[in-house]
């Protein structure tokens, strides 16, 4: 008769490989609840209008600051020269760890939805698809400079 050996680091693997998904679940569980409400209130957020057509120029920063939570907070300089829009810089929101704009969804970056903006002559744009929120603070923030560039 052919012993057979039973394998005892089998189970204890199975175990560990469980525990870790597990751990991995509520993780991402937690998370998503923790950013649900910043999530809420950005979704809700409307974007105003304003009038293009009154800016005074010099540089100003403007800012979005999150009340529920600070994941997507955003701050930028708005250049205004000759009474338009001469250049938008994100300080602060989809930037990579060298400064560089972050491609989001679709490839597209905020400095595609600034180019928006600037043929509009709006910030009544689409935002970029399946970057919504991301899109929302960054215009929050710009708006946030545009009206002190009419003050």
């Amino acid at each position: 008769m052919k012993k057979t050996k039973k394998r005892k680091g089998k189970p204890k693997m199975l175990i560990t490989v469980a525990v870790i998904i597990g751990v991995v679940v509520v993780g991402l569980t937690a998370g998503i609840l923790w950013s649900l409400p910043g999530m809420r209130e950005i979704e809700g957020m409307k974007i105003e209008s304003i009038d293009f057509k009154r800016f005074k120029n010099g540089i100003y920063t403007g800012k979005y600051i999150g009340s529920k939570d600070h994941l997507r907070d955003t701050e930028l300089q708005v250049s205004i020269a000759e009474g338009k829009i001469s250049d938008i810089k994100v300080i602060k929101g989809a930037l990579d760890k060298n400064g560089q704009p972050v491609k989001l969804t679709g490839g597209k970056t905020v400095e595609d939805l600034f180019d928006r903006v600037l043929s509009s002559q709006s910030l009544q744009v689409d935002v970029i698809s399946g970057a919504t929120l991301t899109s929302k603070t960054h215009l929050k923030a710009l708006e946030d400079a545009l009206k002190k560039a009419q003050e």
